[in-house]
């Protein structure tokens, strides 16, 4: 019992630590600048954005972050952001998958390199449990029975259907035979097949 509960705990914590959303420093120590020590291209095809993800861009005065279009992101156009950050320490939050195109409000600067191109990952569908199928109808033919005064040469009579009947603890219907309960019936059938007399 204690080993389930164990699983069980360990599933769930794993399940919430993926759920975990992270904060990323744009360009890490050198933040957000003309000249960073790795592209930011190259910084971002390093990791692995989700939604609800955060960047975090520092940088210092005059300098901004736009939030823009991939046609502004690919013309360096800073007229029509989206969204602009002007404060010097700005977060921006991931709400959906897809493309986030960044630049900086200096257009010169954006020609030589400050611009960010982030790819967030579509959420995996969650697995749907697989379809089960029924476990089969287990049926054994009833045994004929002979009177003692028939002809043993003429064909016996065929005995009427037996009766079906759910037997406790199986996932299987199981004949009655003779008038016999589910359970009692199955331990003859068991015995029947365990000493090979049918």
């Amino acid at each position: 019992m204690e080993s389930k509960l164990f699983i069980v705990i360990t599933v769930v914590m794993m399940s919430l630590s993926s759920m975990e959303a992270r904060r990323f420093f744009v360009g890490e120590k050198d933040g957000w600048v003309v000249s960073p020590h790795e592209s930011y291209n190259h910084w971002a095809e390093r990791h692995r954005f989700q939604i609800n993800d955060t960047l975090l861009f520092k940088y210092s005065f005059p300098d901004s972050v736009l939030y823009v279009t991939e046609d502004e992101f690919n013309h360096c156009s800073t007229t029509g952001a989206i969204q602009s950050f002007t404060d010097g320490f700005s977060e921006f939050k991931f709400n959906r998958s897809g493309p986030f195109c960044f630049i900086t409000g200096n257009a010169e600067h954006c020609g030589r390199g400050q611009k960010l191109l982030v790819v967030v990952m579509a959420p995996r569908p969650k697995p749907t449990p697989a379809a089960t199928t029924p476990a089969p109808v287990a049926t054994v033919p009833a045994p004929e029975t002979v009177s003692p005064s028939a002809d043993i040469f003429q064909s016996p009579s065929p005995s009427p259907a037996p009766a079906e009947s759910s037997a406790p603890g199986f996932g299987y219907s199981v004949p009655l035979i003779g008038g016999l309960t589910g359970g009692v019936a199955t331990m003859v059938l068991v015995g029947l097949f365990r000493f090979n007399l049918i």
